[in-house]
């Protein structure tokens, strides 16, 4: 379980070893990691690296065990994650390192399943994560400028850095100290947008590697997509495909550190899905041509708690379609057809990391390639043809390699593995009522509501304001994010001789983004979103203005998430920056215009209804103002409250937010996200079949079109109480609230086909057995899940055979074979089992 971390129980190692690190009984011995141009080293033995990215605030600590468990039984060896800075440091030198910040915790998590760890740092992250995982404090510190060689912002690099280093050393994290931890990343993607920043690009990277190098950990040091990365840092590969990449330095080992199992999903889009068939094409062929460390990105999205989803307009879910999906559950057959790869890969490590490589051009997008060691070999046919099957001769045997595929013989000889054919089985998720109810039908939750009034100026003032000052702001200034809400308030007096009197008014806001509800007087005159290919937009609205009288303008701007991406992200403008201005008689001769954007401008940071803690409902003192009648439906700026028990079981919980409009939901007070489920996706694009032939991108194999982007969100249980949860909701487009339900997700079919000769692993994955077999066929069966069909020959007892080994059971695993279901009287070489199981209650 532990093979290189040489672990041992406390009686056999107190005399042996003297600098291991000890805990709960386990000594943890140093290991020397070092490198060549074939790979990793670890106590001099040469490793092949499989690992799967796993953001530990994207879940919680009490989810990290199973994650890491499943992504060690999915064959992985390691664990990557980000360190995200203003998770940790979200104000100045206010450090928060609890609860699912709990860097350390979630790296001892991966010691304990006797995996390795790699770090990335950054601290720039990307990762779809607010502002790229900066603090928004740095934004305003004076004279800074991020990324580049300047000294405020490398003062400050540096000072974090420090702070993580420092506490993986002090609690003996790394590698040379006996912990898990074998890579270390510094910066992040830089080489995509160093040009950017010219020689002080340069400069900075450079610096970067030294600041790397100056912490002594005696791991390597590696930079992705940095194509000049000095010596010794090790340059890396991102992206969908790294077969055909090449470091720049020739002693630096072939490395590929985020491939995207999937891709991300932003408000309005449609669910992005990458095939089993596709992913593990683009794993064998970095194995085949070379590479030795693979990392997916991701291996576990999981979920983007609070405000920390970036973009803009990052949706909260951040399943990423990856082998464990938002909810930890096994994404199959993406999961197991890759554990099958994993295992196979790491049966070659030895061959692979020491061979002699000779690689065979048979044209055509077809090659393969012979690894040789110590009187032992192992062949790779890749066909990267992406709609012609080749059949090729390899030491005298003629094999079929289909479009798009790796076939893998680990003895030159025998087929064990090819790409394109998926031997695992498929689950369809499915979301179940909460039994907890006790109910036939769903319950009605009975639900509170309370106004959030919205702000303006009173005699010039506004409580809890920030500052007045005669210009507009971005909204990162005021902010120093600590919400997505800002005020904007003035006011004017409209005098009898005005140009604007007796003509019609156009209230004009130009804002960077991302929402803007405007009200005149305290009344709401217009609400508008931009799109997140289109941030910046004009709102315009007739409104009607007092004579002789003070009228106050309030503008309520709405953060979806930072920018974190691209050269200079951090610049980008967020907020209203004007111009704002009143039009008189737009359009006509007699136009006039009065432009406000320099008159005083007040600015309150937030919401009232989270300023009073109004989230806690069991806080008598803050229970004023909450209504129980004449439920309002459709009107923005509304809280509302409920109470539910939690389902029963272990299954993941939802809740369905189907019928509101946008706004922010808190369980028990943790803040699970943002939601949006009005805010539908396109109805063209998406394909209920996908081709996995050819290259990847984030536009192919869509589904989900015409629906929410995202209606269900995820309520981890740790969350939860056995009784008396609360639930609260901040709408603020207005919607119903009538529609909420609790649901738990889990395997609802399972399905499978799987070659004559394979063994088939068939789960339910939870508490919940396969109740009934309603396809079961070994022969010639045609079809897909759902819509299965005998062919024209069949084992007659195939169905019986699997309904005494498989009902009533969690799991079960078949042996493919006429030896278990008898003769099938075909005549064909191959034969196939086709099954489709239900999973239910015990």
């Amino acid at each position: 379980m532990y093979p290189d971390f040489c672990l041992f129980q406390d009686i056999l190692t107190k005399e042996i070893i003297g600098r291991g690190t000890k805990r709960e009984g386990l000594y943890f011995v140093p290991l020397d990691v070092s490198y060549d141009e074939r790979g990793i080293k670890i106590n001099g033995r040469s490793k092949i690296i499989i690992s799967g990215s796993i953001h530990y605030p994207r879940s919680t600590p009490e989810m990290w065990g199973d994650l890491i468990r499943k992504a060690k039984e999915g064959g992985l060896n390691a664990i990557e994650t980000y360190v995200f800075w203003n998770a940790h440091e979200p104000l100045y030198r206010q450090y928060d390192f609890e609860g699912n910040k709990d860097l350390v915790r979630f790296i001892k998590t991966i010691q304990d399943a006797g995996l390795y760890a790699i770090l990335r740092i950054g601290p720039y992250v990307c990762a779809e994560w607010n502002y790229g995982g900066f603090p928004v404090w740095l934004h305003n510190l004076p004279g800074i400028e991020m990324r580049t060689n300047n000294t405020v912002y490398q003062n400050e690099m540096k000072t974090f850095v420090t702070v993580i280093v420092d506490m993986m050393k002090r609690h003996n994290l790394f590698a040379i100290q006996g912990g898990p931890i074998i890579v270390a990343q510094i910066e992040n993607e830089y080489g995509n947008v160093e040009w950017a920043y010219g020689n002080n690009g340069k400069s900075y990277m450079n610096w970067c590697a030294q600041l790397a190098l100056s912490y002594g950990v005696d791991v390597p040091w590696i930079m992705c997509q940095q194509n000049d990365a000095p010596s010794p840092l090790i340059n890396t590969c991102n992206g969908w495909y790294c077969d055909q990449f090449s470091p720049n330095n020739p002693k630096s080992p072939k490395w590929w550190t985020e491939n995207w199992s999937g891709w991300f999903k932003d408000w309005g889009m449609k669910d992005p899905h990458r095939t089993a068939e596709d992913l593990a094409f683009a794993v064998a062929r970095f194995f085949q041509y070379g590479g030795s460390l693979q990392n997916y990105y991701m291996y576990h999205g999981g979920t983007n708690f609070g405000r920390t989803a970036g973009g803009p307009y990052i949706a909260t879910s951040y399943d990423y379609d990856a082998p464990l999906d938002e909810y930890g559950n096994l994404n199959q057959p993406k999961w197991g057809h890759l554990k099958r790869l994993h295992e196979l890969i790491m049966s070659m490590e030895e061959i692979l990391t020491h061979g002699v490589k000779r690689d065979v051009d048979y044209g055509n997008m077809m090659s393969g390639t012979v690894y040789m060691y110590d009187g032992k070999q192992i062949c790779f046919l890749g066909n990267a043809n992406s709609n012609q099957d080749f059949t090729v001769n390899l030491m005298g045997n003629n094999y079929t390699v289909p479009a798009w595929s790796v076939s893998i013989l680990p003895d030159c000889y025998t087929e064990v593995y090819n790409t394109a054919k998926v031997n695992t089985q498929q689950s369809l998720m499915v979301k179940l009522p909460n039994e907890a109810d006790d109910q036939t039908e769903p319950y009605e939750l009975t639900w509170d509501w309370r106004p959030e009034h919205p702000e303006h100026l009173h005699d010039g003032l506004a409580k809890g304001s920030v500052m007045t000052v005669n210009k507009l702001l971005d909204q990162k200034t005021v902010t120093n994010d600590t919400s997505d809400y800002l005020w904007y308030l003035t006011s004017l007096d409209l005098s009898k001789n005005d140009s604007l009197v007796g003509k019609k008014i156009t209230l004009h806001v130009h804002t960077n983004g991302h929402i803007v509800h405007a009200f005149v007087n305290g009344k709401h005159v217009g609400s508008q979103w931009g799109s997140s290919d289109h941030l910046e937009f004009i709102m315009e609205k007739d409104i009607k203005l007092k004579l002789g009288k003070t009228n106050t303008i309030s503008l309520l701007s709405v953060t979806v998430g930072l920018q974190n991406y691209g050269a200079n992200f951090d610049t980008t403008k967020v907020g209203i920056h004007g111009p704002v201005k009143l039009i008189g008689n737009k359009g006509q001769s007699d136009e006039v215009t009065k432009d406000l954007s320099t008159n005083p401008w007040t600015y309150k940071v937030g919401l009232n209804g989270m300023e009073v803690k109004g989230l806690q409902l069991d806080n008598a003192r803050h229970q004023h103002g909450w209504k129980s009648y004449n439920l309002p439906s459709n009107r923005l700026f509304i809280w509302y409250k409920t109470t539910f028990k939690a389902p029963l079981g272990s299954d993941p919980v939802v809740v369905d937010l189907q019928g509101l409009g946008k706004g922010v939901a808190w369980v028990n007070g943790h803040n699970i996200g943002r939601f949006w489920p009005s805010y539908v996706a396109g109805e063209d694009g998406c394909t209920t079949t996908c081709d996995y032939r050819g290259a990847y991108n984030s536009n192919k194999c869509l589904t989900n079109c015409g629906q929410p982007s995202q209606r269900w969100y995820h309520i981890p249980r740790s969350f939860l109480e056995d009784d008396g949860n609360k639930l609260v909701l901040f709408e603020e487009f207005g919607g119903t609230p009538l529609h909420v339900r609790f649901q738990t997700v889990t395997a609802g079919t399972i399905c499978a086909t799987t070659d004559e000769g394979k063994k088939l692993e068939l789960s339910c994955q939870g508490r919940r057995v396969m109740s009934e077999i309603r396809f079961a066929s070994f022969g010639e069966p045609t079809g897909a899940c759902g819509s299965y069909a005998r062919g024209s020959c069949e084992a007659p007892n195939t169905l019986s055979v699997i309904q005494k080994q498989c009902l009533g059971q969690e799991s079960c695993t078949l042996d493919v074979s006429e030896n278990t279901f008898g003769p099938t009287g075909c005549h064909q070489n191959v034969y196939r089992l086709a099954i489709e199981a239900t999973c239910d209650s015990p």
